[in-house]
């Protein structure tokens, strides 16, 4: 297992909310600084890097002051639209420390599901990744409905791995590894 991981050249990092905020408190900068020194280090290795981010809902929460998550629709993209805006400019700031570039790219199902529109996606990630540009994706969840989200954003960086063609889909949680149900629902759930 060692050697696909070192041997592989293209990866897809997606990294969990969980490990982006600061316990509701907004962004939780230091800990994104230490997973881009991190991701930085691979580039400078040769690795090429997409970036599946999630916090975007909880960092619009911490912004506007919400202290429990919003149940209705209108409310989670409005937290999520508020949320994107600090989220992307915090991994802007902590790659530019290190002299790399990154790029937003918002998703939605149908962007996936239609042909034309999965095509000009890969060919946009293709050209970033040659120009050595860190593409961080999220889900475009401020015109999404619920009957066609992606549903999490673990979903959407497989969905991307395949998109781009990636040798290795890395997923970094707060979980310890993958359950047989969710441990968050299920107190018998068991790690596989």
């Amino acid at each position: 297992m060692r050697s696909k991981v070192t041997g592989a050249q293209r990866w897809v990092v997606k990294i969990g909310s969980a490990l982006l905020t600061a316990d509701g408190k907004g962004l939780g900068r230091a800990a994104m600084s230490v997973w881009v020194e991190q991701m930085v280090a691979l580039h400078e290795a040769g690795v090429e890097l997409v970036l599946v981010s999630s916090g975007a809902v909880a960092a619009g929460m911490s912004r506007l002051g919400w202290t429990a998550r919003p149940s209705a629709m209108h409310e989670l993209q409005a937290a999520a639209a508020i949320g994107q805006m600090g989220l992307v400019q915090a991994w802007e700031s902590s790659f530019a420390e290190h002299g790399r570039h990154t790029a937003q790219i918002l998703l939605t199902h149908d962007d996936l599901s239609d042909r034309k529109r999965y095509l000009n996606a890969r060919s946009t990630l293709r050209a970033l990744v040659e120009l050595k540009v860190i593409p961080v994706i999220n889900e475009n969840d401020t015109v999404v409905t619920d009957e066609i989200r992606f549903g999490d954003n673990d979903t959407l960086a497989a969905l991307v791995a395949n998109l781009v063609e990636a040798d290795l889909l890395v997923i970094l949680t707060d979980r310890d590894g993958m359950f047989d149900a969710d441990p968050r629902n299920n107190p018998d759930a068991q790690l596989i």
